[in-house]
């Protein structure tokens, strides 16, 4: 082994799953000095990635990306996948923001567990190369585990990294990395699904609907569609009911006191729900009978109401509007 190997070192991307940690330990096992970095945001989180550091001993750097994120969102330049996956220009977003960690902190060359053709669209040699352009750190993007089936990088040209100890894995078949996690002594790791929202149909309607109503988002809005059920008020107000108590402590979690309305039926079980900002008073009318519809009140019967907007706290008396009434409001 080549002394020199030892002071190299590279800065991967990980999402926690198998082939982000076979691809830190196949660098790792060359002398290659290999840390991680993993992004967040109210969309994907941070938790399979820090796992995997756990387990591998590899070093992981967390940085929450929501602001930049959410520019390329509203607008992105392949546009979206099934629902609001816009796979290619999220890949090469990261991989612009870890070179430019690359840079700043002194590694070599980047990395990531990516697979040729494992996943149709964001996986092709295509889609691999497209994301390699746009993220401006051309040729310094290393694919450890199809390395032998893609073009040569500018660290494997430089001698920083030994091709022939390199991987060609291509196609969505995992016998050759749960083959290789054997090999590594990897026993715990994730299945393979996405942990992304933007690729859940009932998120991504909701997320949609955000976009078309609102110039501007909070990350609690974002956090926020994924607990309990949205109805679409009008153009200016929509209402969150939560589905469970699980539901409704999640709900008041991302309440803002100062901006939402939250309502709660008096002295019978039944749902929060929360109603960003504070509305007509018609509005609030609908959105508390709403709320005694999906609670345990009778039919029929006037129930006492508890609203608590930004500026002032009210008692209403209403009759609950039942669920099936209220279909067409749903966002699904």
């Amino acid at each position: 082994m080549n002394l020199s190997l030892k002071k190299v070192s590279a800065l991967g991307l990980c999402s926690g799953g198998l082939d982000s940690m076979l691809s830190g330990m196949l660098l790792r096992k060359q002398g290659i000095e290999v840390q991680w970095i993993t992004f967040e945001t109210p969309f994907f989180s941070s938790e399979k990635a820090k796992e995997a550091s756990k387990t591998t001993g590899i070093p992981l750097i967390v940085e929450n990306i929501t602001p930049i994120y959410l520019k390329m969102l509203t607008n992105p330049r392949c546009g979206y996948g099934k629902h609001m996956n816009p796979c290619m220009d999220c890949h090469a977003l990261m991989f612009n923001l870890a070179g430019k960690i690359m840079k700043e902190k002194g590694f070599d060359f980047l990395f990531s567990g990516e697979v040729l053709g494992q996943r149709p669209m964001s996986q092709t040699m295509n889609s691999l190369r497209y994301v390699e352009k746009q993220s401006g750190f051309e040729g310094y993007i290393l694919r450890p585990l199809s390395a032998k089936r893609l073009p040569e990088t500018i660290p494997e040209q430089q001698g920083m990294v030994n091709r022939d100890l390199l991987l060609d894995i291509s196609g969505r078949s995992r016998k050759p990395q749960i083959k290789l996690a054997k090999e590594f002594g990897i026993k715990n790791y994730p299945s393979p699904a996405g942990g992304c929202l933007l690729t859940d149909k009932g998120y991504a309607s909701r997320l949609k609907d955000l976009f078309d109503h609102q110039d501007t988002y909070a990350e609690r809005e974002l956090h926020l569609l994924k607990y309990g059920r949205h109805l679409r008020l009008n153009n200016t107000t929509k209402v969150v009911v939560g589905r469970t108590q699980k539901d409704n402590e999640n709900i008041k979690n991302y309440y803002d006191p100062n901006l939402d309305t939250i309502i709660k039926v008096n002295k019978i079980p039944g749902p929060i729900v929360l109603m960003p900002g504070d509305g007509s008073k018609d509005v609030r009318i609908l959105a508390a009978s709403i709320c005694v519809g999906y609670s345990k009140a009778p039919e029929n019967t006037p129930v006492e109401v508890s609203v608590t907007a930004p500026r002032e706290h009210e008692i209403v008396r209403v009759i609950g509007v039942p669920p099936k009434e209220i279909k067409h409001f749903l966002i699904q």
